[in-house]
């Protein structure tokens, strides 16, 4: 477990919204990538493609969603909750529009494994401000309160969005695998260079 060490306001909203705009990104580069989603993001593709919205609108309506599911968690959101709903999904949008769909292999791959460091390292900036989990780690806070291990609380819950995801027509591919495998040790691993923070005196 992280430390806390003292950070002002500033400087935890600067982790706060620059890991969430910097996540936007990763999101954008593995979408377009074309090699395979993360597993929510598969859900989030799947439901932009039946539903005629864009996948950045559709992270913010099922973050939303996904906070319902707090009440009877009793759960409570913070700045970094309420944030994580309205700007991921802006800033994944911005990040879709932006960048040109790769024509090489090679481009593609190189989009991926971009992407994976970026939304790690994201997590950890995210993590770090102290501010309040994105809804969709509030589920796994709470569903841990409930005597429900994480790790299978999480695998259930993302293999169910990414099999529901991969049905609508989500991107499911060796991107998704690399991922999977990937994104833990790198948050892991950047988290140990962003401790988490609490608010000085």
């Amino acid at each position: 477990m992280s430390v806390p060490t003292v950070g002002s306001l500033p400087s935890r909203l600067l982790r706060l919204y620059g890991g969430l705009a910097l996540y936007g990104l990763g999101i954008g580069l593995q979408v377009e990538s074309g090699v395979g989603n993360s597993p929510w993001d598969v859900f989030h593709q799947g439901v932009a493609i039946r539903t005629g919205l864009t996948i950045g609108t559709v992270i913010i309506a099922v973050g939303a969603l996904v906070m319902l599911l707090w009440i009877p968690l009793k759960q409570r959101p913070g700045v970094g909750t309420i944030s994580n709903v309205v700007f991921l999904g802006l800033f994944a949008d911005a990040a879709i529009w932006l960048l040109p769909t790769p024509g090489h292999w090679a481009l593609s791959w190189t989009y991926l494994l971009t992407a994976v460091v970026a939304i790690a390292l994201a997590t950890a900036l995210y993590i770090s401000a102290g501010l309040g989990p994105g809804p969709r780690d509030g589920i796994m806070t709470g569903l841990m309160r409930l005597g429900l291990s994480v790790r299978l609380g999480r695998f259930l819950i993302e293999i169910t969005a990414l099999g529901v995801g991969w049905l609508l027509g989500g991107t499911l591919g060796l991107g998704t695998l690399v991922f999977a495998l990937a994104i833990g040790p790198l948050t892991q691993m950047f988290t140990r260079w962003f401790p988490l923070t609490r608010e000085g005196p």
